[in-house]
């Protein structure tokens, strides 16, 4: 069996495992990650990598799943709507093709025009 070449890496596995778990528990930039997790760059490239492969989809798929078969994990769920708000549009959204409301007060939109003002205006 060939032995594979280049460089031995620096960090372990386990600290740049580590440094992920670290990020995103303080939920810092990348750029913040402390040194004794290895560089940034080389702690976010196989958090990208695994990201895109699905494998945290699959940790988090087998952790679940051993959770569940121990009695630990409790699946009911609880969505109190008092604590989901609209967006601040959504209250007063106007129908399609609706009438449109009047300007608060009945003021009119646009100045009548009488008299000596005609003149002018034109």
């Amino acid at each position: 069996m060939k032995k594979p070449g280049g460089r031995p890496p620096k960090w372990t596995k386990r600290q740049l495992v580590d440094g992920m778990r670290w990020r995103t528990r303080a939920g810092v930039p990348w750029r913040d990650v402390p040194e004794r997790y290895g560089a940034w760059q080389t702690v976010y490239g196989p958090f990208r990598r695994w990201q895109r492969d699905g494998t945290w989809k699959r940790i988090l798929a087998d952790l679940q799943a051993d959770a569940d078969a121990k009695g630990l994990i409790d699946w009911d769920v609880s969505v109190d709507s008092s604590l989901a708000r609209a967006h601040q549009h959504a209250a007063a959204a106007r129908k399609r093709g609706g009438p449109q409301k009047e300007p608060p007060g009945g003021v009119e939109t646009e100045p009548t025009i009488t008299g000596s003002d005609a003149r002018t205006a034109g």
